[in-house]
């Protein structure tokens, strides 16, 4: 059982918050109380002081901490304690699963552009954590492992981890993917090759053309830049329509007087 026991008001409301939702079964203490036996480990704000019974772990954890202090809990709890391990299944809107030891403790699905800000996030209070990226969708997933620093990066067969989903399950294929790519190892890698070849610029020139509620296609340039995630497809569609204009107006006024 986990047993919130916390004098910080904030603490205390955002954790039992989150362990409601979480549909966790918890107790809450007063410092100074004792500990039920059943307890487990002992959710606490630095400034408490409280006696706490051999075998029992404690989570410590501030005011706006408490996602992760319910994300450490919980992991006691299931026996899932160990390394921080995140998982990303790399695509437009990766999917990204954060284990620690072999317990799921947080999982999303991001825009592209979010997704190595998430990863950071999760990792920075861990310093043994490691990222393991799928090997599918290359540019997205280059972009995301060429923009991790500072933490250790494995490059992961992600074939065969995309489960069968059934009916309802739409959209967690990415989520469930990226659940298996953390739990396979990889191959270390510092960087990856994110040099387009001439098939993945067509297609990214198709889907802009696809999305386009004008039927405009990128050219080469802004398509390297989407595959190098500079900008997303709508992105360069705007950057594109732009430098159209600019170019029509100075053909308008092509037979303007120099000085």
């Amino acid at each position: 059982m986990i047993v919130v026991a916390t004098a910080d008001f904030e603490l205390y409301h955002d954790v039992v918050a989150d362990l409601r939702d979480r549909g966790v079964a918890f107790t809450t203490v007063e410092p100074g109380e004792e500990i039920p036996d059943r307890a487990k480990v002992v959710v606490v704000a630095p400034t408490d002081e409280l006696d706490v019974p051999a075998g029992v772990e404690t989570v410590v954890a501030s005011a706006g901490e408490s996602r992760r202090a319910v994300e450490e809990a919980v992991s006691v709890l299931r026996g899932g304690g160990g390394r921080t391990v995140v998982g990303v299944d790399p695509g437009t809107r990766p999917g990204v699963a954060v284990l620690s030891g072999d317990t799921v403790v947080a999982a999303f699905h991001v825009p592209l552009s979010e997704a190595v800000e998430t990863v950071r996030r999760e990792v920075e209070d861990s310093p043994d954590a490691v990222v393991r990226v799928g090997d599918g969708a290359r540019l997205q997933g280059s972009t995301i492992v060429n923009e991790l620093e500072d933490v250790t990066v494995e490059l992961v067969d992600e074939t065969g981890t995309t489960p069968y989903l059934g009916t309802g399950a739409r959209g967690m294929g990415d989520v469930l993917a990226a659940v298996n790519i953390a739990r396979m190892s990889g191959e270390v890698v510092d960087s990856r090759d994110i040099e387009p070849t001439q098939g993945e610029l067509q297609r990214i020139k198709d889907e802009s053309r696809r999305v386009s509620d004008d039927n405009r296609t990128i050219d080469e340039r802004l398509a390297r830049r989407v595959a190098a995630g500079d900008l997303t497809v709508d992105e360069a569609l705007t950057e594109h329509r732009g430098g159209s204009d600019a170019e029509n107006g100075d053909a308008e006024n092509g037979g303007a007087d120099e000085t």
